[in-house]
């Protein structure tokens, strides 16, 4: 907890507001006090207001008295404790052929449990989709085993509300927004003051209010996709499934909604395994604790913290100069240089990246930009 406001206090002094505002929404959800949420919300109420009518201004010291004020409610808080990590499916060597069709989805296994973020990357058209939808228990398998744990006996309606799949184009919905929301939290028994409640969380918390009243072909494809999400997270399901989430997001939304994702798979209030695919391979790697690089329907590499350490070291640098100039710098050391659409390739057997960044400066090697890419799938491209 005292982590957490102090976060959130750093986030204020050096005017990150808006990241301040969704990480006191969801400390404010996570204490299950609803006066605390009642006053978060309309908090974050106001700064949006603000925000919206004045966007070059710096926020009234009004706003920051608030926040202070709030933090020192939450401060008096004990907090939820995290619940132990739950397996949420358990897939088996699974696989999937279409008929009429060359391509086929080679046998994968992984395992997803609650707080878990899962990242499945590769390009359009090598098996990702597939993958999602036979995770999702939408396709039926040719082979393999998908065992939901947490499920005794499951049908396609248990497995329904325990799954929530988002798929890349979004069905239509019919009515205004905030009203869908309502009866998507009416859905999973949530009525009355807390249905209310609830929804105001949401609207804020994805930062939808300006666009609640409105009806399904008035908004953008980006905001079809977080009105999805918000729809889906009212029903509580253990495991959410996103099929390109970030398509058609600029960057800066797709880095909200990713590090947004990770924070909600990580609730106290209501922790949840998350696995999506994307092609953005190095946003999702900020955010996943595992990811699955799929080409041609086959698992290529598979990166994250309970996999095996990967062999070597790999730098990727961008700058002016020629490969000889960076093998001139770097004649001590065993590493071999590529060049790959407009990018270095450093790699070497035993000698660690730092070593190599310290030989280059040390040479006046002028870097645009370098990235360590041992652990990432990145080297395999």
């Amino acid at each position: 907890m005292q982590q957490r406001i102090e976060e959130i206090k750093s986030y204020i002094e050096h005017q990150d507001n808006s990241l301040a505002v969704r990480r006191m929404l969801d400390l404010c959800l996570d204490t299950g006090e609803e006066t605390l949420l009642v006053r978060a919300i309309d908090w974050s109420r106001e700064f949006h207001a603000f925000q919206k009518n004045f966007p070059n201004d710096p926020v009234p010291d009004d706003f920051r008295k608030k926040a202070y004020d709030l933090l020192g409610a939450l401060d008096t808080q004990n907090g939820n404790s995290r619940q132990t990590p739950q397996l949420l499916v358990d897939a088996r060597k699974v696989s999937k052929k279409y008929s009429g069709s060359n391509f086929s989805l080679h046998p994968i296994s992984l395992k997803v449990r609650t707080s878990d973020v899962l990242g499945i990357v590769g390009e359009n058209g090598n098996g990702k989709t597939t993958l999602l939808r036979c995770l999702a228990g939408q396709l039926a398998l040719d082979e393999g085993e998908l065992e939901f744990p947490q499920l005794n006996n499951p049908d396609p309606y248990d497995i329904k509300h325990h799954v929530a799949f988002i798929p890349q184009r979004i069905p239509r919905w019919h009515g205004l927004l905030r009203d869908n929301l309502h009866f998507s939290a009416s859905l999973s028994g949530i009525t009355g003051r807390q249905n209310e409640l609830m929804v105001d969380f949401m609207l804020e918390r994805l930062n939808l209010n300006d666009y609640a009243h409105l009806t399904w072909n008035r908004i953008s494809s980006g905001y079809r996709t977080r009105f999805e999400i918000a729809r889906v997270l009212l029903q509580k399901p253990s495991l959410l499934i996103l099929d390109e989430p970030l398509a058609n997001l600029d960057i800066n939304a797709q880095q909200t909604i990713l590090t947004d994702l990770r924070h909600m798979a990580k609730s106290v209030y209501h922790p949840m395994g998350i696995l999506l695919s994307s092609q953005q391979l190095h946003e999702v790697e900020k955010i996943a604790d595992t990811v699955l690089l799929i080409k041609q329907g086959q698992c290529l590499v598979r990166t994250g913290k309970d996999e095996e350490i990967a062999r070597g070291f790999v730098l990727e640098l961008e700058t002016p100069v020629s490969r000889e100039e960076i093998l001139q710098a770097l004649n001590e050391y065993p590493v071999q240089v590529h060049f790959n659409g407009g990018f270095y390739t450093l790699m070497s057997e035993n000698v660690p990246v730092e070593d190599l960044l310290k030989a280059l400066l040390v040479a006046n090697i002028q870097l645009s930009y370098f990235r360590d890419i041992t652990h990432s799938t990145k080297r395999y491209f």
